[in-house]
């Protein structure tokens, strides 16, 4: 089986440590795409139009024989001409001719073996030095893929500490790029409560948190996420695949209980 190293927070190696076969996995791409498109769905708000909208009005034909259109048109003082019809989709102020109803059923599904095989695949191309370059992050100064840390990075309590050790293991340039990448969005989403755009870094994946996760939020971009609850949300965001990650030893080593059957 093959070794890998791993490193400590000052980026030396500490040890060698096996390789899981999950990372001998050809990446499917089509499974993460589709296991991306159910998470997707699953964050779209119903919408749909009140069932009385333009019937809310008095309105009736006058029939045959004034030489108009038979369209029901509203009662009221006036000049019955100069009212506006109604009820009718070709009208104005009548209602939609099929509107958008919230009964829609708009929340995919996806089979548990489709789901586990992407987030198999997801895991596999993350470990792949082609398919994490081709994502665009910059890994000249990374050691080696997969990369892993020695399990005191999860009782890191305090944001500097933590960013020195990413720096230590080579991802200075990579950081900073993340923090420049911060833009402010173009359209109407600067008023709807997401002014800001910043492009996905480092995702740190652990198996117990002993404060490493409070300590990393403060970092732009970085993501962490427990081993038990892995997502294709995370491992590949917009169902594209080759995330940088960053193992703790002790979820790493959970890997080797995967099945790699896809």
């Amino acid at each position: 089986m093959e070794k890998i190293n791993v490193y400590d927070l000052d980026g030396k190696k500490k040890g060698l440590i096996d390789k899981p076969e999950i990372f001998n996995v050809k990446p499917r791409k089509d499974l993460i795409q589709m296991a991306n498109n159910v998470i997707q769905s699953r964050n779209k708000q119903a919408q749909g139009r009140d069932r009385a909208a333009g019937l809310k009005n008095i309105s009736e034909s006058w029939g045959t024989g004034y030489g108009m259109s038979r369209a029901p048109r509203r009662k009221g003082s006036g000049f019955p001409t100069s009212r506006h019809v109604g009820r009718v989709p070709f009208a104005r102020g009548g209602r939609r001719t099929h509107p958008i109803k919230s009964e829609k059923v708009g929340r995919k599904k996806i089979n548990k073996k489709t789901n586990k095989a992407s987030i198999i695949s997801a895991i596999s191309a993350s470990g792949d030095r082609i398919w994490v370059k081709k994502r665009g992050y910059n890994i000249d100064n990374i050691p080696e893929l997969p990369l892993v840390v020695d399990d005191k990075i999860q009782t890191v309590k305090k944001t500097e500490t933590i960013f020195t050790a990413l720096c230590n293991l080579g991802l200075k340039e990579e950081l900073f790029k993340i923090r420049k990448s911060k833009k402010i969005r173009s359209g109407k989403g600067k008023a709807r409560g997401r002014k800001y755009k910043i492009k996905k870094g480092i995702l740190i994946i652990i198996k117990d948190d002993f404060g490493i996760v409070k300590a990393s939020r403060n970092i732009p971009g970085t993501d962490i996420i427990k081993l038990d609850n892995l997502s294709i949300n995370k491992l590949a965001p917009g169902g594209v695949l080759g995330r940088l990650i960053l193992w703790s030893q002790s979820a790493f080593n959970q890997l080797n209980n995967y099945e790699v059957s896809i």
